[in-house]
C-alpha cells in the first residue's frame, strides 16, 4: 500500500522556540541533580575507610596523625560548607593523597564533615 499525497497526515506546527525551551528544562534538571546534597551516612563510611589513617573522622576515633585537623575541627572553620569541602576534595592539596573521588563521593564526604560541625 502506498501513501498518496491526499492521505498524508499533517502534523501541527510546533512553536519556533520549542527546542530552546526543552534544552533549558533539561539544563535546569541536570544542574539541580548536580547540586544535590550528599549523603552523610555514606560519607561517614568513606571517611572511616579512606581518611581515618590521618584524620580523626568520628567521635569514637581516638587516634589520628598529629599534624592534620580532625573532621569536627574542619567542620567548625569559618566559611566552611559541605559544598566547599566537596569541591576541595575533587583536587586535594599536595600532602593529601589523590583519592580520585567521584563528585557524589566528594559530596557525601562534605555532607558528613558538615554534620560534625553541630556536635
Amino acid at each position: 500500500m502506498t501513501n498518496s499525497p491526499s492521505r498524508r497526515t499533517r502534523l501541527p506546527a510546533l512553536p519556533p522556540n520549542l527546542g530552546l525551551a526543552v534544552a533549558l528544562v533539561l539544563l535546569a534538571a541536570l544542574s539541580t541533580a548536580a547540586a544535590a546534597p550528599g549523603d552523610p551516612a555514606q560519607g561517614e563510611k568513606l571517611a572511616r575507610r579512606w581518611c581515618a589513617a590521618c584524620h580523626i573522622v568520628a567521635p569514637d576515633q581516638t587516634r589520628g596523625a598529629d599534624n592534620v585537623p580532625a573532621f569536627a575541627t574542619i567542620a567548625r572553620m569559618p566559611g566552611f560548607g559541605a559544598e566547599r569541602i566537596a569541591q576541595f576534595l575533587m583536587d586535594p592539596h599536595p600532602k593529601m593523597p589523590d583519592m580520585q573521588l567521584s563528585r557524589d563521593e566528594a559530596a557525601d564526604l562534605g555532607a558528613y564533615i558538615a554534620s560534625l560541625g553541630s556536635n
